[in-house]
């Protein structure tokens, strides 16, 4: 008998039934809504059953039969996912398609050379790339919807492996005619009174305000935003400073106005950038490699898109024991 239907079909059935969404599906896998919704329909005619209950306010709903025929599509996509690894073993070559996740103020910079260089290193490889907060990040490895992601190691579940791969200490970021732009280094006493520009993200957030509250200050926010590029030309353009993780090789801001960075003295945690997966007895020949090319990458305390963190330069002014 003539299968009517496709595995891209049933991979966007599965992308809906766990988005509840044809739109929110369609955002995430950079699939057009009517393409989802193409599926959808081609797939209720084809097996004569409803799979959705749509609803105005909650968006889709997966009926009784869906929500059995779901998990028996999902079987038979994970089914199907294993030929790539069968044809990786045959060939000892690695293929196949891999999701990687990232959090999204890091993806600007990381992932598009590090995608780059690793499609051209293994050209029968696809890579579909994610970009959301820590926590959809999480979220999209439990529940298989990412193989991999580049993230930090803040609050990781402890049912998720993380590699560290690069630290990143926290730097004052000021536009370039600022007042401190030239200093060193700046305290947070400093820092405190004025105004802050908040990059206003879950995690990032409370990481941020931790580094006061841990010196017993509290800041002056004076701007919050949830985009990195906008808390940056906020800062070029005089709103108040920021603190970030990520020094980025180009030193301006959207509208190309200049931006400076100043380390914060004194000791700070910092965040380590890092591979998030799922733990799992074995990983595809696909995942290993793509971490491997990460390793090879993200090495000698820089990563793509960064510049590498300032070294601290010994304090002077103690003479030497025994000195003249």
């Amino acid at each position: 008998m003539r299968t009517r239907f496709t595995l891209r079909q049933l991979e966007y059935f599965v992308a809906v039934g766990e988005a509840g969404s044809i739109a929110r599906a369609a955002e995430r896998n950079n699939v057009s809504s009517p393409s989802m919704s193409a599926a959808i329909a081609d797939l209720e005619a084809e097996f004569g059953i409803q799979l959705f209950v749509r609803q105005h306010a909650q968006g889709l709903s997966l009926t009784a039969g869906g929500r059995r025929f779901f998990a028996e599509v999902r079987a038979l996509l994970a089914q199907a996912g294993s030929l790539h690894e069968v044809a990786s073993d045959i060939s000892e070559r690695v293929r196949g398609p891999i999701a990687v996740g990232c959090l999204v103020t890091l993806a600007p910079y990381v992932v598009p050379e590090l995608r780059r260089r690793f499609e051209d290193a293994h050209p029968q490889v696809r890579v579909r790339h994610v970009e959301a907060d820590q926590g959809t990040l999480f979220d999209m490895l439990h529940r298989a919807q990412i193989d991999v992601a580049l993230t930090y190691d803040i609050d990781v579940p402890r049912d998720v492996a993380f590699e560290p791969l690069l630290t990143l200490p926290p730097y004052a970021l000021l536009g370039a005619d600022h007042a401190l732009a030239r200093r060193r280094s700046v305290g947070l006493e400093r820092l405190a009174a004025l105004p802050l520009v908040l990059l206003d993200l879950p995690l990032s957030r409370e990481y941020f305000l931790g580094l006061f509250a841990a010196r017993g200050l509290e800041p002056e926010i004076g701007e919050r935003t949830p985009s990195l590029a906008m808390a940056r030309s906020l800062v070029a353009n005089g709103f108040g400073y920021s603190l970030l993780n990520v020094r980025a090789l180009n030193a301006s801001a959207a509208d190309g106005k200049a931006l400076a960075y100043v380390p914060l003295s004194g000791d700070h945690r910092p965040v380590v950038l890092g591979l998030a997966s799922a733990r799992a007895p074995r990983k595809s020949r696909v995942q290993a490699a793509f971490e491997e090319h990460c390793r090879t990458v993200i090495v000698g305390g820089s990563a793509p898109g960064m510049q590498p963190p300032r070294r601290r330069r010994p304090r002077t002014g103690s003479r030497p024991a025994g000195g003249g």
